[in-house]
């Protein structure tokens, strides 16, 4: 388990960058976060980081297809609000692990 700095406060990481502790996030880290994806959060980023942490802490396990069937946005949405991985950019933006469906 590593330690890095996100927004100014130190926090446990996985070695894929994963927070261990999903306590210890806050909106500023994911702000943060996006820039090295080159994303800018809005409003609907947080829509979906918040429904990602509400089911986490509920222990639901994620996927895509959940988060499309959310009413958030669906399938094609996710990828375009976190291209590249969306499952696994919005989990980690988020302060989660990454879920089980990810590779």
């Amino acid at each position: 388990m590593a330690e890095t700095v996100i927004a100014g406060v130190t926090v446990k990481v996985n070695p894929e960058g994963y927070f261990e502790d999903p306590s210890q996030w806050n909106k500023d880290m994911a702000v943060e976060m996006a820039k090295d994806y080159n994303i800018e959060l809005t409003d609907k980023h947080f829509e979906v980081i918040e429904y990602l942490r509400e089911k986490h802490m509920a222990g639901e396990q994620l996927t895509i297809r959940k988060v499309g069937n959310s009413g958030i946005t669906d399938i094609k949405g996710l990828y375009q609000l976190f291209p590249g991985g969306p499952l696994k950019i919005s989990s980690k933006l988020a302060g989660i692990p990454k879920p089980a469906s990810c590779v």
